[in-house]
């Protein structure tokens, strides 16, 4: 599932740029530039789509390499097994502070 993950954080990065490239973060502006995405740019409304769907199927494919790390008994490698906790960590702030507060 690593490779997935890679993957998944690879379509994220690109769709989110290209999301960023037509939205305007100004409150009275920020609604019809999410139309503007998805009726006037080619593809728009697949790329946000592949943006949001993206982000479940990362968290999905996280867990499940979590998942197959417990499953194995990777936690006995215990510098590996912190790093990859603290990446965790890190990934679920930043959905946090990216996607849920705003």
């Amino acid at each position: 599932f690593g490779s997935l993950l890679g993957l998944c954080l690879v379509i994220q990065i690109l769709t989110g740029l290209f999301l960023a490239m037509h939205y305007t973060s100004d409150t009275m502006m920020a609604f019809s530039s999410v139309t503007h995405i998805c009726r006037d740019v080619n593809y728009g409304w697949l790329i946000r789509y592949m943006h949001a769907n993206g982000a479940s199927m990362f968290f999905i494919c996280l867990f499940l390499h979590v998942g197959r790390g417990l499953y194995y008994g990777s936690y006995t490698y215990f510098e590996t097994w912190n790093i990859g906790v603290i990446l965790l960590f890190a990934v679920m702030a930043t959905a946090f502070m990216g996607y849920v507060l705003p």
